[in-house]
């Protein structure tokens, strides 16, 4: 059926069928062109980075994915569905301006309200100088103490939204924290230090929309109530009630004090990995 077979013809079928082949030979291969190109162009840019945390936040349980404002009590029951991105989210006005109904109580744990928080376990403080400070929050110290080994990123690296800003190992059990928002890195520190970057955020902190994405407020503590009842559960001893080490408090270290936990799932379930 190709020229120089055997047995070929130029004839009208023999033309037909070699015009239908090329066709779609050419298709196949503008198709593998197109995709290799964009998928190139995505990587090169931040998309790729947003279509990896939105697979990854479409994995987690549903418990994970409760919308701010059902946190803080001002509706009853409501699913995120904007990936924790409340910048982009068009219900978002319409929410906020209902009183917060959740009801405060001591957690025995440090959120200073000079702080915003990221549901993967990071606080962010604002500079005077236009740079944001960037740590773990206290939940998240006491779980690992002191990190084996910590590897952080180069200054005037490129960080975006939720993609991995440093690294951890702690009892062979790898950690890695997400970004709470978009900018150049400009220090680094680490536990010594108390926090663990500086970055110059790439969109304009005065912008209300900018870190609207981040918690505050009565969301902290319903969201950290939810997270301690995690822990609670994750962490008992087989056939036993929920409780935490000291019976109720959570205390520093518990990387080391529960080294029969499945740390796995807890640390992949505290820092949003799917």
């Amino acid at each position: 059926m190709f020229p120089g077979i055997d047995g070929f013809h130029w004839t009208a079928t023999h033309v037909v069928f070699l015009s239908l082949f090329f066709a779609i030979v050419v298709t196949i291969l503008t198709t593998i062109v197109s995709a290799v190109w964009r998928t190139t162009r995505d990587f090169r840019t931040s998309r790729a980075i947003e279509l990896c945390w939105k697979s990854d936040f479409a994995e987690l349980p549903e418990s994970d994915r409760r919308c701010r404002h059902e946190l803080a009590g001002r509706v009853i029951s409501r699913t995120c569905d904007n990936a924790f991105d409340c910048r982009h989210c068009e219900k978002y006005s319409q929410f906020a301006v209902l009183p917060a109904t959740g009801l405060a109580t001591d957690l025995g744990l440090n959120y200073p309200d000079d702080r915003l928080y990221h549901r993967g376990h990071t606080w962010v403080k604002a500079a005077e100088d236009g740079t944001f400070t960037i740590g773990l929050d206290e939940l998240a110290d006491h779980l690992i103490g002191n990190p084996d080994s910590i590897k952080m990123p180069a200054i005037g690296a490129e960080l975006e939204i939720n993609q991995t800003a440093w690294r951890m190992t702690k009892n062979e059990n790898e950690i890695q924290v997400r970004a709470p928002l978009e900018g150049t890195v400009v220090s680094v520190g680490g536990p010594n230090e108390g926090w663990f970057l500086k970055i110059q955020p790439r969109l304009d902190p005065r912008d209300p929309t900018t870190l609207r994405h981040l918690l505050r407020g009565p969301e902290v503590h319903g969201w950290l109530s939810r997270e301690l009842e995690r822990l609670q559960l994750q962490l008992r001893a087989p056939n036993t009630p929920a409780a935490l080490a000291d019976g109720g408090v959570l205390m520093p270290g518990l990387m080391d004090a529960v080294p029969g936990a499945d740390w796995n799932t807890v640390l992949a379930d505290t820092f949003l990995e799917a």
